[in-house]
């Protein structure tokens, strides 16, 4: 999300719940919620330095590219430098379509790929794979499809992140409900793939949530905070935030996000 504040006008609960509701979700562009809702950067920049190693790279392939905007960022960087081979893999329909049409120009191929289905890949296929906020990382499908020597670089989502918000809508939550997000779970299940780590950092930031519009449309677009979330369901929960963002100011939460990166051995441990 946008990482600077923006006010605006009032508006009443039901305008702002309709709005909030009728915006498209397809895609990672964050650029709605811009005066909505910030959101503060990791300090490492990820499309940045996946630009880095993209230029580097021969074959690529991101792993649940979104909308590809991350993608298209990224190799827009590093042209004429960009991998001979560059593939992106995704599991939501209208993402799909989005991806398919944003990055066909540079000359990636988007895969539709259920996110829990095996990548749809010979072994050693690739010498980077990349992903910005998988849903969950499927360690060995990662370590197959890596090249001896290949990298595996993404941010993931962390544990608890965004859990302010979260437990408004559906109470206290216990700490096993994410442990699998955390570091020292992520970084086992690697190693036990047979990857080894080179860098994993963790930070936790800053979100605020500036009208009960962006809420929804955070809740529409990033489905897995709350699976079940519809306005009519939560409508009580909604309206006492409102009220609250009406009476207090900015609605506060923090997400977690890692920096990951890993090599694939020259020769098996």
């Amino acid at each position: 999300m946008p990482d600077t504040p923006r006010h605006h006008d009032h508006r009443t609960f039901d305008d702002l719940l309709a709005e909030g509701a009728a915006v498209p979700t397809a895609g990672w562009d964050f650029s709605w919620f811009e005066g909505r809702a910030t959101e503060a950067r990791p300090s490492w920049g990820y499309a940045t330095a996946m630009a880095a190693r993209l230029a580097g790279a021969t074959a690529a392939l991101d792993i649940q590219t979104g909308g590809g905007e991350v993608l298209d960022f990224a190799l827009a960087q590093v042209e004429p430098k960009a991998p001979v081979l560059a593939v992106a893999t995704e599991g939501w329909p209208p993402n799909v379509a989005k991806a398919t049409a944003l990055l066909r120009p540079r000359g990636v191929a988007v895969v539709a790929a259920p996110e829990d289905a095996p990548l749809p890949f010979a072994d050693e296929a690739f010498d980077l794979v990349s992903s910005r906020h998988p849903v969950s990382p499927n360690w060995p499908e990662i370590a197959r499809v890596l090249r001896p020597g290949g990298t595996y670089f993404a941010q993931h989502v962390g544990a608890r992140s965004a859990f302010e918000l979260v437990e408004h809508f559906l109470g206290p939550l216990p700490e096993e409900q994410s442990a699998a997000r955390l570091p020292e779970r992520e970084r086992a299940g690697a190693e036990a793939a047979g990857l080894e780590i080179v860098d994993l950092r963790s930070e936790r930031l800053r979100m605020e949530f500036y009208d009960i519009a962006a809420v929804v449309h955070f809740l529409r677009k990033v489905v897995w905070m709350v699976p079940d979330f519809t306005v009519e369901k939560y409508e009580p929960q909604l309206r006492s935030l409102h009220e609250r963002i009406e009476a207090e100011g900015p609605f506060v939460a923090h997400s977690t996000r890692h920096l990951f990166e890993a090599r694939k051995p020259h020769h098996p441990a």
